[in-house]
């Protein structure tokens, strides 16, 4: 995928990571024009005369260019299905996803040799709640930050049709797409 999806508000980074929760896992950044207050939302469009912004998500393609504005009040949530019609027009050949115990090129041997892989970003908070999960089980894992490892990056456009979806995880070989318990349990032999 050659977009990037962003979400831009003047909130401070609390209130972000509040909004980044309750919209259940996003896997694009929020940006937090908190200072110097609003001049970014500013320069956007979205800040309104008495220094509030409403928010806004972004869809920029490869060249720069802003294909897709959602501007919304505080206390509405963005529509997750409008955003992936958007991607789709904006890109409408993704990469096809392998089978999911196909091995991809250029794994680190630390990828190779676990048994339990967790592929996250800093900002996404249902990779703290992975994070979680597996320490509550005790569980070793691997995490691999697709922000800094682009070849890991691209295992998951692989894997997803085109998307870097995270939490993505790799438990002996299976791929799960998102922190769903019911098949890390079954993945993992609790059930």
């Amino acid at each position: 995928m050659q977009t990037q999806v962003l979400g831009l508000s003047v909130d401070s980074i609390p209130s972000l990571i509040a909004w980044a929760e309750s919209l259940e896992g996003i896997t694009y950044p929020l940006l937090s024009d908190f200072y110097p207050h609003g001049k970014v939302a500013e320069s956007y469009g979205v800040l309104l005369a008495d220094g509030r912004s409403e928010r806004a998500i972004f869809v920029v393609d490869k060249r720069g260019v802003i294909r897709y504005v959602d501007v919304h009040d505080i206390d509405e949530q963005p529509d997750n299905e409008e955003l992936f019609r958007v991607l789709d027009e904006v890109e409408p050949n993704p990469i096809e996803p392998v089978a999911s115990n196909e091995s991809t090129e250029n794994e680190t041997e630390a990828e190779l040799d676990a048994d339990v892989i967790l592929y996250c970003t800093p900002w996404c908070p249902a990779c703290r709640k992975a994070r979680a999960y597996f320490n509550e089980h005790d569980i070793e894992f691997v995490e691999v930050d697709v922000t800094r490892d682009r070849n890991a990056a691209q295992h998951l456009r692989n894997w997803t049709g085109g998307y870097e979806t995270t939490p993505t995880f790799r438990i002996k070989g299976e791929v799960i797409i998102n922190f769903d318990r019911d098949k890390l349990n079954k993945a993992l032999g609790f059930e």
